[in-house]
């Protein structure tokens, strides 16, 4: 019999045998997510290549200070999350609460932001579509790719914030009812590894489609 604090899945021999699965089958997860992420990246690499001209040229359009300021709120986030992880593990309910509630209200910050940079795409016809304009007509087409890829790869990374959204939603709501211990810390510590894989994400975005070429 295992007690009620470590309850113990009866496929399970023991409370460490049934972590090693939960911690392998995240991490297999985020293997499958490595690779979604990854062809995005080459496309743009390639891309990129072809075009590095027009690239340097829309990256110029993005608005950098607020791309700066979501890196950092997402450094933060993961800091949070991090110290969520912490508190869960040492069963203190009330920390967690916080912890979790920061990561919440940070990745909500995050989010209003990417919206009012899509706004500003949208306002200034920098959406891949009829209506696309870009400021030198010689590098519309290669910068239209340019946005594609932008709108692409940062509105699959928000999805991936608005799912975590929702997960944190979820372990608050468990937490407040008392369901999440030092014994049952594992909600916690995985979703605590998609969190941070999300934050990486947006580490390599935000140089790629912000900062490489401005120089020129």
């Amino acid at each position: 019999m295992h007690s009620h604090d470590a309850p113990v899945a009866h496929q399970f021999d023991d409370a460490g045998q049934q972590q090693e699965a939960v911690t392998l089958g995240m991490w297999l997860f985020l293997a499958q997510e490595i690779l979604f992420f990854g062809g995005l990246f080459l496309t743009y690499a390639v891309y990129r290549s072809l075009y590095p001209e027009a690239y340097a040229a829309a990256s110029h359009e993005l608005d950098i200070t607020l791309g700066g300021i979501n890196t950092a709120v997402l450094i933060t986030s993961s800091l949070t999350m991090a110290m969520a992880v912490h508190s869960a593990h040492a069963g203190r309910r009330k920390a967690i609460l916080g912890w979790l509630v920061a990561t919440l209200a940070l990745g909500g910050a995050f989010l209003g932001i990417k919206a009012v940079e899509y706004a500003a795409k949208f306002e200034h016809h920098l959406f891949p579509g009829p209506h696309f304009q870009f400021p030198d007509p010689a590098l519309a087409a290669p910068a239209r790719i340019y946005y594609s890829l932008y709108f692409a790869m940062t509105g699959m990374h928000a999805l991936h914030m608005v799912i975590g959204f929702g997960i944190l939603l979820w372990l608050i709501w468990l937490t407040a009812r008392g369901r999440i211990t030092a014994q049952r810390a594992a909600p916690v510590e995985m979703t605590g590894l998609y969190w941070h894989f999300v934050d990486i994400v947006w580490i390599f975005l935000f140089p790629l489609l912000y900062l490489i070429g401005r120089h020129g």
